[in-house]
C-alpha cells in the first residue's frame, strides 16, 4: 500500500483526544497535495531539519484550503540504505 503524508509543525490544542488548530489544518492540506507515496513538508518543517541529512525538491507554492496565503511545499527526497545509518 502506498501513502502520502503531509508534515507541519506548529502550535496545536490538545481537546481530549484531539488536537486541533492552524497547524492540524495546514498538516492536513500538505497530506492532500501529496501523491500516492510522497511525503510533503511545509517550508516551515524544511526549515527546522536545515544541516540534517534529509534532502528536500521543492514542489512549488500551493494555495491550501482555508488558508489565506500560499504555502511552498517540499518533497523528501528517498535517501539510499546506507545513507540513512
Amino acid at each position: 500500500m502506498r501513502i502520502r503524508t503531509g508534515i507541519h509543525a506548529g502550535e496545536c490544542e490538545i481537546a481530549g483526544l484531539r488536537a486541533k488548530g492552524v497547524a492540524v489544518h495546514v498538516a492536513a492540506r500538505v497530506s492532500r497535495v501529496a501523491g500516492e507515496g510522497e511525503s510533503l513538508v511545509s517550508c516551515t518543517v524544511k526549515d527546522l531539519l536545515a544541516g540534517s541529512a534529509l534532502r528536500f525538491s521543492s514542489r512549488d507554492l500551493h494555495t491550501l484550503k482555508g488558508l489565506s496565503e500560499p504555502r511552498l511545499l517540499f518533497a523528501v527526497e528517498p535517501q539510499a540504505p546506507e545513507a540513512r545509518l
